[in-house]
Order: C-alpha cells, then sequence, then structure tokens
C-alpha cells in the first residue's frame, strides 16, 4: 500500500493543445515521481479546454516538495495552465451550516465519524438552536448564530470571525439562508449546497405540495457551488428519483431527503478527493 504521505494530487486546466500530458509526465517523471492514476479531458482536441487529473507518489515527498512544485510550475507556464498540487493525506477543514432540518447534517457527521469523508470537522453554525445536542453528540462545536433580515450583515460578519482562515471548505447542510456575495467573497474558501431540483419551478415554501398538485413523476436533488446568484452556481452532483400520483407530499419529501442526503455526500466526497474542477459555470467531475 502506497504512503499517503507520498501522494500528490495534480489537477490542471488550460487551452488544448498538443503535447501537454507527455510534458507534464515528463516533469513528473524528472522530479522522481510516478504516477500511479491518471485521467483527462478535452472539449474540443483542437481549441478547445483541457482537464487533467493525476495522483504521483514520490518517496519522501516533503522533502522533495519544492522539486516536484517546480518542474511543474516551468511546465504550466509553457501552456498556460491554472493548477493546484495537494498532498493527498492533508484533511481539508470543514464548516457545516443548518437550519432546522437535519437529515444532510447528520448524515455527514455519520459517515465523516466512519472515516467514509476524509475531513476534519471544525464547526457545525446555524441559526437555530434546536440541533445542538446531535451536534456535539459526536465531540463537534456547536454555534448558534440567529439571523434576520435586519441582523444579516451582523450575522454573517460573526461566522466570519468565527470560521476565515480556518476552513478549506463550506458545506450547507440544508442552511435556509441565502449567503451575500460579501460572504462568499471573505470566507477564503468553496462553499458547497444542496437544494432539491424543482428549483426554479418550485421555488419557496412547500415545493412537494405543489409538486404533488402538479403531478410530477421524477423528483430529485441538485448539489453545486454557491455562487451569488440564488442556486445557479457549476453543478457537482445530481440525482432523481421516479414517483407516481400514488405518493402524497409527505411521501415525496421522504423520497426527496434520501436523494439529497446522497447527492450532497457524493459532491463533498469527490471535493474532499480533489476531483472537481470548475470551468466557468460548469464543471468537470473525475469520478472513481
Amino acid at each position: 500500500m502506497r504512503n499517503g504521505d507520498d501522494v500528490a494530487r495534480l489537477l490542471v486546466s488550460c487551452p488544448d493543445r498538443h503535447g501537454i500530458v507527455a510534458a507534464v509526465s515528463a516533469g513528473i517523471a524528472e522530479a522522481g515521481a510516478n504516477i500511479v492514476s491518471s485521467e483527462q479531458h478535452s472539449t474540443d482536441p483542437e481549441g478547445g479546454s483541457f482537464f487533467l487529473r493525476m495522483e504521483v507518489h514520490l518517496e519522501g515527498l516533503a522533502g522533495k516538495w519544492a522539486q516536484l512544485e517546480a518542474s511543474l510550475e516551468q511546465i504550466a507556464a509553457e501552456f498556460e495552465m491554472e493548477w493546484s498540487l495537494r498532498l493527498a493525506a492533508t484533511r481539508k477543514r470543514v464548516a457545516l451550516f443548518v437550519s432546522r432540518q437535519d437529515h444532510c447534517l447528520l448524515d455527514l457527521l455519520w459517515r465523516w465519524r466512519r472515516g467514509e469523508l476524509p475531513m476534519d470537522v471544525v464547526a457545525v453554525v446555524s441559526n437555530h438552536p434546536g440541533l445542538e445536542g446531535d451536534v456535539r453528540s459526536f465531540g463537534v462545536p456547536y454555534h448558534h448564530v440567529p439571523v434576520s433580515a435586519e441582523t444579516k450583515t451582523e450575522a454573517e460578519a460573526r461566522e466570519l470571525d468565527l470560521l476565515h482562515g480556518l476552513v478549506d471548505l463550506v458545506v450547507l447542510a440544508r442552511y435556509m439562508q441565502v449567503l451575500s456575495g460579501d460572504f462568499l467573497l471573505r470566507i477564503g474558501a468553496p462553499v458547497i449546497n444542496i437544494h432539491h431540483s424543482f428549483l426554479p419551478a418550485f421555488v419557496g415554501a412547500d415545493p412537494y405540495v405543489r409538486a404533488h398538485e402538479r403531478g410530477v413523476k421524477l423528483i430529485g436533488a441538485t448539489a453545486h457551488y454557491a455562487t451569488e446568484e440564488l442556486d445557479a452556481g457549476p453543478i457537482i452532483e445530481q440525482d432523481v428519483a421516479r414517483v407516481s400520483h400514488r405518493q402524497d407530499p409527505d411521501e415525496l419529501a421522504l423520497i426527496g431527503r434520501d436523494i439529497e442526503r446522497l447527492v450532497l455526500a457524493r459532491a463533498v466526497s469527490w471535493h474532499l478527493d480533489d476531483r472537481v474542477v470548475v470551468d466557468g459555470n460548469r464543471t468537470v467531475v473525475f469520478t472513481r
């Protein structure tokens, strides 16, 4: 088994042209590393955009990190790359935001406790106090930050004071507040959100009641990166389930909650594993 401390993950995006993979492979070999997995995608082989994810192994990586980075920097400059190199063993620090609904939050905490999500949960932030006992049973700090239309600016300032510089990812696990553009800019970390896929057709309160009234045949959920525009950020994962006239609104909501849990867990897992590359308002996701 490979030592995780000696494995690095490389993500690349750049204009597509001939010789990218050959150059990256040569640079990695020059640094003494070995490629253990490689996935790539091109939107068009002539004039498109190119995306690459590699895992490389280098014995004693910590002491040779600068050499590997220097080798890749030369190639990145030549091919106009946006790129990142991360140590696979480094766990991302994650904050979970939630309101009253607990299904996504508790699912993520359960998966984290079982070791299925390699992250460090540094805090749960909620605009309601009701889930504090559940969260503290996982040994995670719980911060109750009430939010109203009048106090939104102050609440976000407190959240930033709690988390700025301490998190690598924020997950909105059914957090029923719209984060401002200022918060998204200043938090200094990506934010993943989950919502039911009725949006925007059934935006607002009681979506499952209105979906039932319209006789929908599919319900689902979408996980995406949060942006200033509500529920319009780059999509990471989606899933659906077929339903019929036999399900009432409560049954539709139950099915929807199950889908939300699975979709959010997959999106968070892929982000933690450095499998997602953002391309404008789209994503390239190198799933297993």
